[in-house]
C-alpha cells in the first residue's frame, strides 16, 4: 500500500473538536436565547411607551392644577374647587392628580365647606403621608376639622403635629387642642395642653394667652381634674 494511503484522508482542522458541541450548543440553545432577547426589547419598548404616556399625563394634570391654582388665588374659590377635583379624578395617579386633592380641600375651606375640605384633604394624606406638603395638608385639615366642630379629631390632629414646624406654630396647636377640649365642654382636659405649651414653648407669643387661660380654668376649679 502506497505510504499515501497508510493516513487518514481527514484533515483534522485546529480547533474542531471545540467548535462541534458549540455548534450543537447553539443549535439547541440560539432559538431560546433570540427569543428572550426579543422579550426584553418588547418590554423595553413598553416600558418607554408607559413612562411617555406618565410624562404627558403629568403635563397635563400640572397644566389644569395650575389653572385650579390661579383661580385659587383670584378669590375665585367654587371654580377652583371645580377644576381641582376633575384634576384629581382625570390624572389621580400622577403626582399633579395627587396634589389637587389638597388644592381643592383649600378651595373648599374658603367657601366655608367643611366638609368637603376634610375629605379633600384626607385623600390627598392618603396618598401623601410624609414631607413638607403633607405637614402643610395636615395643618389645613386641622383647622377645618375644627371648623366643623368636630373637636375631638380637631384635637389629636392638632397634637400630632407639634414638633413638624417650628416651636411657635407647636405652641400653636398646643393652644388650639386646649381650644378644642373646651368646645367639648371638657375644660380640665385643656390644662395638660396649656401647661406643656407653657413649659415647652414658654418662649414663644402663645405662652401669655396660655397662662391666662390656665388661670382662668384654675380660679374656675377645674385644676383639681388634672
Amino acid at each position: 500500500m502506497p505510504l499515501t494511503t497508510q493516513h487518514s484522508t481527514r484533515i483534522e482542522q485546529p480547533g474542531a473538536e471545540i467548535m462541534v458541541p458549540l455548534q450543537r450548543f447553539w443549535e439547541r440553545q440560539g432559538k431560546i436565547a433570540i427569543g428572550v432577547l426579543g422579550v426584553v426589547a418588547v418590554l423595553i419598548a413598553a416600558g418607554i411607551m408607559i413612562l411617555r404616556q406618565q410624562a404627558k399625563a403629568e403635563e397635563a394634570a400640572a397644566g389644569k392644577l395650575a389653572e385650579a391654582s390661579l383661580f385659587y388665588w383670584q378669590g375665585d374659590f367654587q371654580r377652583s374647587l371645580q377644576v381641582a377635583r376633575e384634576t384629581a379624578q382625570q390624572y389621580g395617579s400622577t403626582p399633579s392628580g395627587i396634589d389637587a386633592h389638597r388644592q381643592a380641600g383649600d378651595a373648599a375651606f374658603f367657601t366655608g365647606d367643611f366638609k368637603t375640605a376634610i375629605a379633600e384633604y384626607r385623600r390627598y394624606l392618603d396618598r401623601n403621608k410624609q414631607g413638607m406638603l403633607a405637614d402643610a395638608a395636615g395643618r389645613s385639615l386641622a383647622y377645618a376639622l375644627e371648623s366643623a366642630h368636630e373637636f375631638a379629631d380637631a384635637e389629636k390632629q392638632y397634637l400630632a403635629l407639634v414638633g413638624h414646624f417650628d416651636r411657635s406654630s407647636s405652641a400653636e396647636f398646643l393652644l388650639a387642642a386646649a381650644r378644642c377640649e373646651r368646645g367639648q365642654n371638657q375644660p380640665a382636659r385643656a390644662i395638660p395642653h396649656l401647661q406643656r405649651l407653657i413649659d415647652e414653648f414658654g418662649d414663644t407669643d402663645y405662652a401669655q394667652p396660655a397662662r391666662i387661660q390656665l388661670a382662668e380654668l384654675q380660679a374656675a376649679g377645674t385644676g383639681a381634674a388634672h
